[in-house]
């Protein structure tokens, strides 16, 4: 019980380095193309040797991906390509903080989407709660307002909901693509395919260029693809496996607080009382729907059992 939870706690709080490297990165004349073409360099060894490693583990491994390669091209492509490259232009134009909140949403954008498309059954609960987080958004947004300009804000929120809303579609999808031929296969495919196009879309863009940013640039992203996405990731599944994803939920809502306190340490951004409040009723909203969506949907892919 322990161990799960220490490494729980530990992969929210690793995770929520990643929007503090990206920001600390752009200091250094980069844009998100390229800084998320070097993020995926950087990931790319590592889920490649997951995938063969995986792939020798399940002899029917490779037809299970060839049977479902459409799908996971699509799920990958939105998931590691689309929602991420969002989030990383947003971060372009607001706070690590506000960015870690928005995103933080989108357990309640895949009920939602669920309850559209999959005719799933919200709760009363639910409900209130899926309201209350997005009025707490609305007053993390205005205690922001305070202290920088409206048109960079909105138009920076809306590319971070825009990435929470991609990345909500992604977990629908995944669960049900995910556990027929295991988390670790799908994933390490995906973020290969993901991988692939933001390689094409840098070359389309600025050519295939790699050397030409300052040194601490390829800090940044290496800190970015291993504290902050492969690291966590794997240390988030194995607690989820120690302790149930129910719990690991309940520790993994440090995350955005983490990410705030890391935000006014590190970048010395200016936390506003106000801000404080619609973060903490984001993160309590949330918390509520992530537990009652486990229990009554189980629709989480971390919840699902990994097959391999």
């Amino acid at each position: 019980m322990r161990n799960g939870s220490i490494l729980s706690l530990l992969g929210a709080v690793l995770f929520s380095t990643k929007a503090i490297f990206v920001k600390l990165a752009y200091r250094y004349d980069i844009d998100s193309v390229s800084l998320l073409m070097l993020r995926m360099l950087f990931s790319l060894p590592i889920f490649v040797g997951i995938a063969i490693w995986a792939l020798n583990q399940r002899k029917e491994g490779v037809s299970l991906v060839l049977a479902s390669k459409w799908e996971i091209l699509i799920y990958g492509l939105l998931g590691y390509y689309i929602a991420s490259l969002l989030d990383l232009e947003g971060l372009q134009y607001i706070d690590a903080s506000l960015e870690r909140v928005i995103i933080f949403i989108y357990p309640t954008l895949v009920v939602v989407l669920s309850m559209i498309f999959l005719r799933k059954r919200i709760t009363k609960l639910q409900g209130v709660a899926i309201l209350t987080t997005y009025v707490g958004v609305v007053i993390a947004m205005a205690g922001h307002l305070q202290i920088e300009s409206s048109d960079n804000l909105i138009y920076g929120v809306l590319l971070i909901s825009g990435s929470a809303f991609i990345y909500a579609i992604y977990l629908i999808g995944s669960g049900e693509v995910a556990p027929r031929m295991g988390t670790k296969i799908y994933n390490s495919v995906a973020m290969i395919v993901a991988c692939l196009a933001i390689l094409m879309h840098n070359m389309i863009v600025h050519g295939f260029n790699l050397m030409s940013f300052e040194w601490q640039v390829y800090i940044y992203a290496l800190l970015i693809s291993s504290i902050g996405t492969v690291i966590p990731s794997y240390l988030m599944v194995e607690g989820v496996r120690l302790i149930g994803a129910s719990k690991s939920s309940i520790i993994g809502t440090i995350g955005p607080i983490s990410t705030i306190v890391l935000a006014a340490i590190v970048l010395e951004e200016r936390i506003t009382l106000v801000q404080w409040i619609g973060s903490l009723i984001v993160v309590g909203s949330v918390l509520i729907v992530m537990l009652t969506k486990d229990r009554m949907m189980s629709i989480e892919p971390d919840s699902k059992r990994d097959k391999e």
